[in-house]
């Protein structure tokens, strides 16, 4: 009966080092047994596990025997069944097979504390020639919470990349950050203080206490930053609220004041009513579900410029300019209306209203204005493109009269409807479109961006009555008091409507800015602020974009769109908690004094006392020497920088002020939404002032979404925190702790260049692997545990097993370290999972346990076993070591040799190792081995097949109770798998490579050599070369000590039941090993 199964193998080889090479070939098996033998389908073969259990255990159909029965005899088993305990080398190591986490991971983290492992690595390579600085500057997190995983994601990755930066010899230069002042801090303290405490509030106390509160905060993020295993100098973190820094900052805001990018000026902002302070955009996020209430509204045209021929006044007085907003409350700020010159537009007569158009539709709910209940419809203007749509929204019929371009509207006037007040129409840009409304718009330059930008243009008045609580000031008149995102917007619209200048009203869902701190949504709104120039600089910026190595590529494209589009910077907030904006103003004139000296001046004050000093300080003190005179005409200002200003000015506070860190930070690493916060802020600064931007490259990541990709919030009750994965939670069978590595690993296994999954089955899955991780290392360390360097064997004398495992470790760190370098680290993740677990576990450690506990304490065999697992648990420590620094560092701390550097020098600390050293030697490994080994390992999983159909026949229990035959056709195949079956070194031969007792080769199938035989079969290797493979019951006895079957056993009257091997072994090893001891 034929079987086909694909079964691919992976295998590094040296012409494919940057990648697994995959061999897919298609196997036709043709099973045959005793005539009742089951037919079983190798679909649902049962595969043997892959790292798991003690010292990496594989299937029953492996043998264990020397393992199983030392271990017996040594629990206690009658002494018959453990004869020869003493003479096989069990595994021993003091290293866990459990890694208890919550108690090992502290306790190494104290090791590194008090031996200062991280200031001795940094200094060791300051000394040694090394690779040069590298400096990774650190994005400040806000000082005012609780740390969540977007900040544990964002802290360890950094970490990766400093370690590993480390062992390659860098001057690593890592100093942790705080942005320390704002709002989200001066509201803590506020909510934090009854109202009686509020009332005597100076702002010199509110500021000790926020400062207090900061700082408090920063020592816990800090210890949780620590315990995530972050490496970093934390004894000299920087913070925002420091005075050195504060100086700085106040010197890059005094430069670019100098060049002529700070100015003062009136214009709409982003006003947050909830934080009664100006906003910057990177402070807004706009949530789903926001609800406006929009309004189809008409002004009444009352005259015509005198260049126009006439034509509109035929459709006076009745003849109305119709616009579209989802901001009612801004209509008392109304200035002009403006249209697009190249549209064109068409004055339409209403007709025939439709009766059903006022009922809701799901939750847009519409209705209908005054003006079509009336018996005489107006003329109204619109794009004409826009017709069909507006009649089917306003359920009315409607007549075109007449088409006329934009530029035709030019400078006609209309009436304003609340307070009669004469309007022009204006031409505006191309932001009127007609996506959606009229395609005309209303047009409030104290309330817009674009509509200030057109009232510059044409001398509009810029109206804003609207007070810092968003409410309408008495400027407003009858609206006066009332709130304008609630009962002032109301009022507006049905005063409209009384005056019959509403069609319509409706619900509309969009996008709106919010208070990222409140939560609350915001206004633009025209106030004196101060800002930064962005039009002066732009281009040198978005020059200075494309000089940047942007990681992912795409991330270029989102902060170049961001940047070249930008308004001016509004810099100012009207806040007590921050870095004061160092003006002051003359008492009558208002005009501000801020010049070259006088920031100078400050600069130097708050050096020396911190930016507290502004308040207690008198203006006669605070400003230079030749203005005190004049003190008295002065007063100083009330505005704080934004934070944003605070942070992106880091560059110049730490890189261009510290000892060992120079300008630009060869990488920043933050969120995607520093696109429009730190990453921008800081380019924005150092180009107005540098000309350059502050880093070399930027990394950026996405955000941590639960299990199913939604959001974390509390409501939904998704939340995962760093601390309760690391420590565990209140119920810990529902939520373990699990230690920082396994977080960390984590971190390491998801392409963190988008948003980034995580939950209680990832945690489970992440822990598994750790757990053979961990295991893999623990087999390393305890076949280890006699060696010295001293017992390597020289490269060239090894067999050609361990030749080939040594190339495939040289190309496996090859590997890593092109991810390490390219910052994949999901690679790295799956490279190990793969290599380290799976691949060693499931090949050469399965194949080594034979020589390493029965092939003799001190034999060539296990000396060169040894030599080959010495280099793999020193390579591999080194390699996770900067993902996993605790489980690498105590492998470390239980190897059983000392690891001496080329210097002499003896390595404490995984970290003070260095990266391993490529070695060409084992590169060197010849093709033509390559692809032999390639084909053997093919065809040991062709022959693992049989053997276990075998086994399910009852044939053999242990694989060492078959012997396999094997016969090909390729000549050059046969002749190398005779000279395995003859080699010398007993490690090469294709049965300790099968682990059976005995395999043979067969030069042809001729039924007298194959009659004998119960099961066997045909495979193709690589596709080409057919194979036979033939399994029976060994031959001979089965040897007491190593369970392999021998003619052999028997033969030697002192040891009657040990093979020749062991014999050999047993006679030159008069005395006992020493048994494991957990």
């Amino acid at each position: 009966m034929a079987f086909i199964q694909t079964s691919p193998y992976k295998v590094l080889s040296q012409r494919t080092c940057s990648s697994f090479r995959e061999s897919t070939s298609i196997k036709l098996f043709y099973f045959r047994g005793s005539p009742s033998a089951k037919a079983f389908s190798l679909l649902n073969l049962t595969h043997y596990a892959t790292g798991s259990g003690e010292f990496c255990s594989s299937s029953k159909r492996r043998s264990r025997g020397p393992v199983m029965a030392a271990k017996k005899a040594s629990e206690g088993a009658k002494q018959e069944d453990g004869k020869y305990k003493h003479t096989v080398d069990l595994p021993k190591t003091t290293f866990g097979m459990r890694a208890n986490s919550l108690v090992r991971e502290p306790e190494i983290q104290k090791i590194w504390d008090e031996n200062q492992v991280y200031k001795r690595v940094v200094e060791r390579n300051n000394r040694l020639l090394c690779q040069g600085n590298f400096i990774l500057h650190d994005g400040p997190p806000y000082a005012n919470g609780d740390l969540h995983m977007g900040h544990a994601l964002n802290k360890i990755l950094k970490d990766i990349i400093n370690r590993y930066k480390l062992l390659q010899n860098y001057k690593v230069h890592y100093v942790p950050g705080w942005d320390c002042h704002g709002l989200p801090i001066e509201l803590k303290v506020l909510q934090s203080l009854d109202q009686d405490a509020r009332k005597d509030l100076t702002p010199l106390k509110l500021r000790a206490k926020a400062a207090k509160f900061a700082k408090q905060t920063v020592q816990n993020q800090m210890a949780s930053f620590k315990r995530f295993g972050v490496w970093a100098d934390w004894n000299n973190p920087y913070l925002t609220l420091d005075p050195e820094y504060e100086a700085a900052q106040i010197e890059v805001f005094g430069q670019m004041a100098i060049q002529g990018y700070i100015y003062r000026g009136r214009k709409p902002v982003h006003w947050s009513p909830s934080s009664r302070t100006a906003l910057a955009e990177a402070e807004l996020e706009y949530p789903e579900g926001h609800v406006s209430r929009s309004i189809y509204a008409i002004f009444k045209i009352v005259d015509t410029p005198p260049t126009s021929s006439g034509f509109l006044k035929e459709f006076f007085p009745d003849l109305c300019l119709a616009i579209w907003t989802t901001t009612p409350w801004t209509i008392p700020a109304n200035a002009a209306v403006a249209v697009n010159a190249k549209l064109q537009y068409a004055i339409v007569e209403v007709q025939s209203l439709s009766e059903d158009v006022s009922l809701s539709a799901g939750n847009k709910k519409q209705r209908l204005g005054n003006i079509l209940k009336e018996s005489k419809k107006p003329f109204l203007i619109v794009a004409s493109d826009l017709v069909p749509t507006l009649e089917a929204k306003w359920g009315v019929k409607l007549i075109i009269k007449k088409i006329l371009s934009g530029s035709d509207l030019e400078n006609c006037r209309y009436i304003h409807p609340i307070d009669n007040r004469e309007c022009p129409v204006v031409i505006g840009g191309d932001y009127i479109t007609t996506e959606s409304g009229t395609g005309l718009v209303h047009t409030a330059p104290g309330h817009g961006q674009e509509d200030y930008v057109t009232g510059l243009k044409y001398g509009l008045p810029i109206l804003s009555p609207v007070g810092d609580d968003g409410k309408f000031t008495e400027e407003a008149g009858q609206f006066s008091g009332l709130d304008v995102l609630g009962d002032g917007n109301i009022a507006v619209v049905n005063c409209l409507d009384e005056h019959l200048s509403i069609i319509m009203e409706e619900s509309y869902e969009h996008k709106y800015p919010y208070d990222w701190r409140t939560k609350k949504p915001t206004i633009f709104r025209a106030t004196e602020q101060w800002f930064a120039s962005v039009e002066g600089f732009r281009e040198a910026t978005m020059n200075a974009i494309s000089d940047v190595k942007w990681i992912p590529p795409q991330s270029e494209n989102r902060i170049s769109a961001m940047t070249s589009s930008r308004s001016d910077w509004c810099i100012s907030r009207q806040r007590t908690w921050g870095l004061p904006i160092p003006a002051f103003y003359h008492v009558q004139s208002k005009e501000p004094l801020m010049n070259e000296e006088t920031i100078n001046h400050i600069k130097t004050i708050i050096a020396q006392k911190g930016s507290d000093a502004w308040w207690y300080m008198t203006v006669e003190d605070l400003l230079p020497e030749k203005y005190r005179e004049k003190a008295s005409d002065y007063e100083k200002g009330a505005d704080t920088m934004d934070v944003w200003f605070d942070s992106g000015s880091s560059w110049a506070a730490v890189l261009g002020k510290r000892n060992g860190l120079s300008f630009p930070a060869d990488l920043y690493l933050e969120g995607t939404d520093q696109h429009r916060g730190w990453f921008q802020s800081s380019l924005l600064t150092s180009i107005a002032t540098k000309g350059r931007a502050p880093y070399s490259s930027v990394v950026t990541h996405g955000f941590v979404l639960d299990e199913k990709g939604l959001k974390m919030s509390k409501s939904l009750g998704n939340v995962v925190d760093p601390r309760t994965v690391i420590e565990g939670g209140k119920n810990t069978k529902e939520a373990p702790g699990y230690g920082a590595d396994v977080l960390r690993l984590w971190v390491s296994s998801v392409d963190y260049t988008g948003d980034v999954l995580i939950g209680p089955q990832v945690l489970r899955q992440m822990s598994d692997i750790y757990r053979k991780l961990r295991g893999t290392l623990r087999y390393l360390l305890a076949n280890l545990h006699d060696w010295k360097a001293d017992y390597a064997v020289s490269y060239h004398t090894l067999p050609m097993i361990d030749q080939h495992a040594l190339f495939q470790l040289e190309n496996v760190i090859i590997n890593i370290r092109e991810n390490y370098e390219k910052y994949q680290f999901f690679k790295i993740f799956q490279i190990i999972q793969r290599f380290v677990i799976v691949d060693l576990s499931n090949f050469y450690f399965d194949v080594a346990k034979d020589r390493l506990y029965v092939g003799g304490t001190t034999s060539f065999t296990r000396r060169s076993c040894q030599t080959v697992l010495a280099a793999h648990l020193l390579s591999i420590a080194r390699a996770i070591a900067p993902i996993l620094p605790h489980l690498a560092e105590d492998v470390w701390q239980n190897l059983p040799f000392q690891y001496t550097m080329e210097d002499g020098s003896i390595a404490e600390f995984v970290f003070e190792s260095r990266w391993p050293t490529l070695n060409e030697t084992w590169l060197a490994f010849p093709t033509k081995e390559i692809d032999f080994w390639e084909k053997i390992l093919e065809l040991r999983t062709e022959v693992n097949r049989v053997l276990e159909i075998a086994r399910a026949e009852k044939l053999i229990g242990s694989s060492l109770d078959a012997k396999v035959y094997l016969q090909t056709s390729d000549a050059s195949l046969a002749s190398r798998l005779c000279e395995m079956c003859a080699a010398n070194n007993d490690v090469d031969t294709l049965h300790r490579i099968f682990i059976t007792s005995q395999a043979e080769v067969f030069p042809s199938l001729e039924d007298e050599l194959i009659s004998h035989i119960p099961f066997s079969g045909e495979c193709l290797i690589q596709g080409k070369s057919k194979v036979w493979i033939g399994v029976s019951r060994a031959e001979g006895l089965k040897c007491e000590r190593c369970w392999n079957f021998s003619p052999q056993v028997g033969s030697f009257s002192e040891h009657p039941t040990l093979c020749n091997r062991c014999y050999n072994v047993v006679d030159a090893q008069p005395l006992p090993a020493v048994a494991m001891t957990n």
